[in-house]
């Protein structure tokens, strides 16, 4: 089922006018109502005038994180704060948050954007959604309950937290699709099973899954424990939150919002543009975002772009799921590592649960990388030959990925910290 046919199975060609008019006048916008912008463009050589077509954009430059946060909180906004009618922001954990504003049209467009989501993922106005993510000033529980109320589903908004609670709201209220990070449910899950109830017998149809990266390693383990339909979906805060992209029932790519979003895939390293279908970092600019419109934003998120047709009827493009950033990249020795690769070897072996944390230290002048992996009750035996042959098989399984030889730290079950929002994989203690 397609939620909006019109634009989410627009002629490429149409869809290209389309998107090069709303990029016209969203630099038009930006030039004349943000300062930054107008001050950026100026020093970079470049006139609102000069964008002609979509192959003219590799002539603005490109938006950060940084930009947001030193025109902290509301510089970046195009419009009088009297028409923003809702804040979000970032958390701030590493200096000032990331502020992002909506006008009542961004919020109506929020709204269809997600409709599309999560009838792409299969949502009906049959389903009871059960959202998971914690409401406030994270975009993602608010995106999700607007988009899932418009298709007409039943809400529940059980936020994060007292897992208990959202398994009997499971039980009670018949929920048939969970919304939350790939982690926190597995979590669910997990004390499920210390209450004696067998997930699977909690009725979950279909979950939407989404703001942190996960491996199809993940998907599977998700499915095989809750017995639902996993999908993917994307989104950021600085861009409009939830609903840029996301999985239709093939799961062969995120279809995106082309109407509302110029999607670009660079070589990060020199900032410019990928083929189709070959690997790079997201940019994205806004089309239609009134409050906070943004340019060419650098979302250091990891992809691949394709355009080929899909069987579900869509012609938008689609991103390949989210494999890492270019930011949570580690270095170890010379050698690239992403957080990506160690979870999907990890969840392929026999013994070891979906639950663990990467520790970086330095000794001396040289990097070590310690992996710290549960055991499923399962492999829990106690017996040390057991346990020796696990750990040694987690090494030469990770060695052979990565090509450096991890120290591997094998924990008891259920002995890493839980959390209800994003799982925090990596401790890097070099600089300490």
């Amino acid at each position: 089922m397609i939620w909006n046919e019109q634009f989410e199975a627009m002629d490429r060609e149409e869809l290209q006018k389309l998107q090069t008019s709303r990029l016209q006048q969203t630099i038009t916008n930006v030039y004349e109502n943000v300062a930054y912008y107008r001050e950026l463009f100026d020093q970079h050589g470049v006139k609102p005038t000069d964008i002609q077509g979509l192959e003219d954009i590799g002539k603005l430059p490109f938006t950060t994180k940084l930009s947001l946060r030193d025109n902290y909180p509301f510089n970046m906004f195009a419009v009088p704060m009297k028409k923003v009618v809702r804040l979000h922001a970032s958390s701030g954990t590493t200096g000032k948050p990331t502020v992002v504003g909506y006008t009542r049209q961004d919020i109506e467009n929020w709204s269809e954007l997600v409709a599309r989501m999560v009838t792409a993922a299969g949502v009906t106005d049959n389903d009871v959604a059960q959202v998971s993510f914690g409401y406030g000033l994270f975009t993602g529980a608010f995106g999700l309950h607007y988009g899932l109320e418009k298709v007409g589903a039943t809400v529940v908004p059980s936020s994060t937290g007292n897992t208990e609670k959202q398994i009997m709201l499971m039980q009670d209220f018949g929920t048939t699709a969970l919304i939350g990070t790939p982690s926190y449910t597995l979590h669910i899950a997990e004390v499920a099973r210390q209450m004696g109830i067998d997930p699977k017998s909690l009725g979950l149809k279909v979950g939407l899954f989404g703001s942190e990266a996960w491996t199809e390693s993940m998907r599977d383990e998700l499915e095989k424990v809750w017995g639902l339909f996993a999908t993917d979906n994307y989104g950021l805060s600085e861009v409009i939150g939830p609903g840029v992209a996301g999985e239709c029932q093939e799961r062969k790519g995120m279809h995106i919002a082309e109407d509302h979003f110029l999607i670009e895939v660079i070589d990060p390293a020199t900032g410019k543009a990928v083929p189709d279908g070959e690997e790079g970092e997201l940019v994205i600019t806004s089309l239609t975002k009134e409050a906070l419109p943004i340019i060419r934003y650098r979302t250091r998120d990891i992809t691949i772009k394709t355009s080929e047709p899909c069987a579900c009827g869509r012609t938008t493009a689609r991103l390949r799921k989210v494999t890492g950033r270019t930011d949570d990249m580690l270095i170890i020795s010379g050698v690239n590592v992403f957080p990506s690769q160690i979870e999907d070897v990890l969840l392929k072996i026999e013994g070891v649960a979906p639950h663990y944390q990467l520790i970086v230290t330095k000794k001396g002048y040289l990097d070590a990388l310690e992996v710290q992996v549960e055991m499923n009750d399962k492999a829990f035996t106690g017996n040390w030959r057991d346990l020796e042959n696990l750990e040694r098989n987690v090494k030469a399984r990770l060695q052979t990925v990565l090509s450096i030889g991890p120290k591997v730290k094998l924990l008891e079950p259920r002995s890493l910290e839980r959390t209800a929002g994003k799982a925090k994989r990596v401790v890097d203690l070099r600089n300490k």
